[in-house]
């Protein structure tokens, strides 16, 4: 039985129908840029997983992250030992293929995110209009359920890896703005005052003293960019992206317990290899 009470006499407001004509007035008028942003993207991300990523013999590209996690992790061998170990299990259980296709997912994403991200929160950092402007706008991206981002991103560039970059590309940018923007206001003001003292021009503040200060806190924010670029894969897959978020969405399918198990552990060692880097990254030190 409907409901009925006092405010029935309101007319119901057309918000679904309003938001399917702009995004089909948007994927026709817009059609010209989405299509060429899906086939030059699409070449791109094949090129960095099938020839680049799998081209590498699995052990050279295995004991080249365990190098990097050796010496990002001030030279200390627990992160290196586990890097081998997660990565060859990985490789042992047939899912090396799935990994690459998520590291090429992730590490786009997480570059998008990046380059659009850190520019925003500089101009935030400059500007408090435009702070009061964006602030709602990142609110209602970090608050909107991830699995919502698929319906527009579907609708402009189909299904495969791109709607799934441009889904975790809303959904992890916001840390990056946020933590740019919070990491520049809180350097010293004596520090700002002392470089306009020496006559430095706004580009050299900016990039001698107040990037390098707000450094941990950017790095804070690009650590939690990539870790939302990487819970996204599952979700992702749900459009086709491939990668271990792909088999296991296909493994709940099929109820498939052990495939899906192992395709799981496989995206925690990623995530927690992918972790630990760019939060050493972030101190400078090991942690």
């Amino acid at each position: 039985m409907a409901n009925t009470g006092m405010l029935d006499f309101i007319p119901q407001i057309p918000v679904a129908e309003g938001t399917e004509t702009v995004t089909d007035w948007l994927t026709d008028t817009f059609a010209f840029l989405f299509d060429p942003i899906k086939e030059y993207l699409t070449i791109v991300m094949e090129f960095v997983a099938e020839t680049v990523l799998m081209g590498i013999p699995p052990v050279i590209l295995i004991l080249i992250t365990a190098v990097i996690a050796f010496f990002i992790s001030g030279k200390k061998f627990g992160l290196a030992a586990f890097s081998i170990v997660g990565l060859w299990f990985i490789y042992n259980q047939g899912h090396w293929d799935n990994l690459m296709n998520t590291v090429t997912l992730v590490l786009l994403a997480s570059l998008l995110s990046i380059i659009i991200g850190v520019p925003i929160g500089i101009l935030m950092s400059k500007s408090r209009v435009l702070e009061a402007i964006l602030s709602p706008v990142l609110d209602f991206m970090q608050t909107m359920p991830a699995f919502v981002y698929l319906i527009p991103a579907v609708a402009f560039f189909g299904i495969g890896y791109v709607p799934g970059v441009f889904a975790s590309l809303i959904f992890a940018t916001p840390p990056t703005v946020r933590l740019t923007n919070l990491g520049i206001r809180q350097v010293s003001k004596e520090l700002v005052e002392a470089s306009d003292a020496f006559g430095s021009t706004g580009s050299q503040k900016l990039f001698k003293v107040e990037l390098p200060m707000a450094r941990p806190t950017i790095m804070a924010g690009i650590n939690q960019t990539v870790m939302l670029s990487l819970s996204m894969v599952v979700i992702a897959s749900m459009i086709g992206a491939p990668g271990l978020g792909a088999e296991v969405l296909s493994s709940l399918q099929r109820a498939s317990v052990g495939t899906g198990f192992v395709a799981g552990i496989g995206i925690v060692i990623l995530a927690i290899i992918i972790d630990r880097i760019t939060q050493n990254m972030t101190r400078g030190k090991a942690s």
